[in-house]
């Protein structure tokens, strides 16, 4: 996503000052830490371990789901080793 951005006053000064004390290299990387950093105390998204958590959880479910309606079909392990000898 690109976004173009206008700051002035004080907004404008704490990114300016971030910029010049080396915390970040750039105006662009001062408002993506800035967001970090607003996710951190609202959580906002949840981190990204538990996003793919929760995507898993999610696969899980559908596929639990495909198999009690008969769509999806449980094989015993000794089966499939028979498959591979």
């Amino acid at each position: 996503m690109n976004i173009s951005m206008h700051f002035e006053g004080y907004v404008e000064k704490i990114i300016e000052e971030a910029v010049r004390l080396g915390i970040v290299k750039t105006k662009a990387e001062a408002l993506r830490a800035g967001l970090l950093e607003l996710n951190d105390k609202y959580v906002l998204v949840p981190p990204l371990d538990e996003l793919e958590n929760m995507a898993d959880i999610d696969e899980i479910n559908k596929i639990e789901t495909r198999i009690k309606s008969g769509k999806e079909k449980v094989h015993k392990v000794k089966d499939i080793e028979k498959l591979f000898k």
